[in-house]
Parts: structure tokens; C-alpha cells; sequence
């Protein structure tokens, strides 16, 4: 049986003042709830539902592992990570749905 894909993935607000780096099994679902203020915590409290940047890997451990490798990195190692592939940092839910 194969297993799961897992996401590693980046959002913000408006405004893009804060960034908020996340893991999930399910993309579209967890942005959903994000989007909809279904997730008490950080995001709910400061209105980050922007999806500015994801990674899709083979399994979940390797996401997770990504995860914590992306939330140890320094604020402006994340921005060039954004605008890598998002140099406009377009919301990119769209694309997923």
C-alpha cells in the first residue's frame, strides 16, 4: 500500500506581514479551514489564510521533516522561498482546487 503524499506549506496575511509554515496530508482541506477560521491557534488570531507557497512530498515524514527544516530558517530564507516560484505573492488556492 502506498502511502500517503504530504505538503509542506506557507501562508500569510493580506498584508504579508507574518508567516505561518504548516504540514498536511490533505492541501486543499487544511487551506479550506484556514481560509474559513475553522483552525483556533495563530492562524484563526491573525487572519492567515494567504496559501503563498507548497510543497508536495512522497510521504508524510518527509514533509514533516521539511516542515521543521523550513521553520527553523531565518524570516528572509522564507521570503526567497516564497518569491522563488511566487514573486507576486498571488494566493495560490486557486490553483489547487
Amino acid at each position: 500500500m502506498r502511502e500517503k503524499q504530504g505538503y509542506v506549506y506557507i501562508l500569510t496575511n493580506v498584508h504579508n506581514k507574518v508567516l505561518y509554515t504548516g504540514v498536511t496530508s490533505d492541501l486543499v482541506k487544511r487551506v479550506y479551514e484556514h481560509k474559513n477560521k475553522m483552525v483556533d491557534g495563530f492562524t484563526k488570531k491573525y487572519n492567515v489564510h494567504k496559501l503563498v507557497h507548497f510543497e508536495v512530498s512522497d510521504d508524510m515524514m518527509t514533509a514533516i521533516e521539511r516542515e521543521k527544516q523550513i521553520k527553523g530558517w531565518l524570516r528572509k530564507k522564507k521570503i526567497a522561498l516564497i518569491e522563488k516560484n511566487n514573486p507576486e505573492w498571488k494566493d495560490l488556492y486557486e490553483s489547487i482546487i
